[in-house]
Parts: C-alpha cells; sequence; structure tokens
C-alpha cells in the first residue's frame, strides 16, 4: 500500500513498515470509531507516525496520532501523562495497542524553527525545567539506551561505508560507555527537542510535542537541541548553543558536549541529514 502522505513514504521500504501501511487505514476507523473524532487530512510533516487534525464530540479541536510502533515512541503517551500539559500538549486519550493518541491541537501551531535563534533558544531554557521532572517506570533508561547505540554503531558505520572518520566513531563509543555510570540525578528526557517539536499555541506560548522519552541525566536533554541545524549550522551556532544551554545551573557542559557527540552520531544513520550531523559531531569534537 502506498504511503498516505511523503514523509512516510520510507515504510514502504521494510516488510514491518509495508504491514502498518496496509494497517494503517483500518486503525484510523477504530480510533475514528473509539473516539468519535472527525478528521481532516493528515499533517504533511509527519516523519514516524500518521498525525490528522481531528474535532472532537464537544467541536474542540485535537490531533489524532497513529505511531509507527518502535521502541523510541513506545512511552510517547505516558511522558505526555506525567507532563500533564506543563510545558507539553496535553494527552487526551491513549490507545496503546494501536500505538494511537488523541493530543492537545496546538494553535496557530507555527514551529519554534521560525523564531531567531537567539529567542528560540530563550523557549528552550524555559521549557527544559518544565520538563526535566523526575520519573519512574515504565520510561527506557539512557543508560540502557546507550549500551544500546554502543553495541552497534561501528556495525552501522561499516554497513554505510565509513562516511566519517574514525576518531570520530570512537570518540562517540567512549562517550556512551563512559559517562552512563556516572550519571546525575535522572529526570525524564525529551530526547528529539528540536526546533519544529516546539510549537506556538494558545493555553501556553510554546508547547513540546513528539517526545521520544528516556530517562537520565539533564545533560543529555541539550543534544538535539545544540545539533539543531535550522537554528544555525556552523561551527560558531553550534558552539552558541552548547555555551548558552549549558550555562544554566547544574549543568555541566563537558557533559553535555560528550552527550551531543554521542546521540548525534547515533542517530546520524537513521537520517537524511548524515553529513549535517558528522559536521555538527566534528565541530563539538574540539569545542
Amino acid at each position: 500500500m502506498p504511503a498516505p502522505h511523503p514523509g512516510l513514504a520510507w515504510a514502504e521500504k521494510t516488510p514491518e513498515g509495508r504491514a502498518w501501511l496496509e494497517r494503517l487505514p483500518a486503525l484510523i476507523d477504530e480510533c475514528i470509531a473509539e473516539w468519535e473524532v472527525e478528521l481532516g487530512p493528515p499533517f504533511p510533516y509527519a516523519q514516524a507516525s500518521l498525525a490528522s487534525p481531528a474535532r472532537l464530540p464537544d467541536g474542540s479541536e485535537a490531533v489524532l496520532k497513529i505511531c509507527f510502533p518502535h521502541r523510541e515512541s513506545e512511552h510517547e503517551g505516558d511522558a505526555l501523562r506525567a507532563w500533564d500539559g506543563n510545558g507539553a500538549v496535553r494527552l487526551l486519550a491513549h490507545d496503546p495497542e494501536r500505538w494511537a493518541l488523541l493530543i492537545e491541537r496546538c494553535v496557530p501551531g507555527t514551529a519554534l524553527r521560525e523564531e531567531e535563534p537567539e529567542r528560540a533558544l530563550d523557549v528552550f531554557s524555559e521549557l527544559l525545567p518544565l520538563l526535566w521532572i523526575p520519573a519512574t517506570p515504565p520510561f527506557r533508561p539512557l543508560a540502557e539506551e546507550a549500551a544500546w547505540w554502543a553495541e552497534g554503531l561501528e556495525r552501522s558505520w561499516t554497513d554505510a561505508g565509513r562516511p566519517f572518520e574514525r576518531r570520530l566513531l570512537d570518540a562517540a563509543i567512549s562517550y556512551l560507555r563512559e559517562l552512563p555510570p556516572t550519571q546525575g540525578e535522572q529526570v525524564l528526557l525529551h530526547q528529539d527537542l528540536h526546533a519544529d517539536n516546539v510549537l506556538r499555541a494558545g493555553r501556553a506560548p510554546w508547547l513540546v510535542i513528539d517526545p521520544k522519552p528516556l530517562v537520565g541525566e539533564r545533560e543529555f536533554g541539550l543534544a538535539p537541541i545544540v545539533r539543531s541545524f535550522e537554528l544555525g549550522h556552523s561551527e560558531r551556532a553550534v558552539r552558541q548553543r552548547l555555551d548558552r544551554l549549558s550555562g544554566d545551573p547544574g549543568v555541566d557542559r563537558e557533559r553535555a558536549r560528550g552527550w551531543a557527540i554521542a546521540q548525534t552520531v547515533a542517530w546520524a544513520f537513521d537520517s537524511e541529514y548524515l553529513p549535517q550531523h558528522i559536521e555538527t559531531a566534528r565541530w563539538l569534537l574540539d569545542a
């Protein structure tokens, strides 16, 4: 079955993805029946899920999101429930079996990337303390995720044709092994907190969407923001983001730098932005 919009075309390339696309129309119908919603056309920018505007029985607006089953989105509903609207969109309903969520809609919904970089960093600085709350299971520990990345990183590098120098690979693996045992206080983390996952809203000036939650130390939470090339892709811009965000009390710059290198390299192979991510990691390695 063809993808319902271009952002999901990747799913056609694997058996698991094709099976999900085949199941998706039935999932949509089941969610419409379960939650009695009317759906509009899918948002074009969703990449790992189908997200559509929804109208509830009382006439209010929401978003129906059906995630592709994946470890990173496994506990998205739990994270939104834990934040309870404090810095993030509210969870209205959750169907774990269908990987489906009914969530608050941000209006007007423009992304933080539209703001000037300095203003965007102000917003991130305001949101991060709201998101860094004590967390308990079912969230996956950062240490477990780091071990999983470290185990497969060299194989990914080799399979991709060794697209960057060995020293960068070794640095990423080293950080993934050395940082987890010495972490600080454990909090709930949004490991994909870039400028397209923060939207202008009505209930609050800005709200976070699309969490891929982990539990770990605060320093890791800076990684996706530091590599947010939509806020400027240059050595100077990357260092400014690192310095600005790690200037808050209780955040260690060197640990934040190490986590940013590690996750940026680990995520680079599943991204169409591999060249930009590798440039970012190189700049951070020398920062």
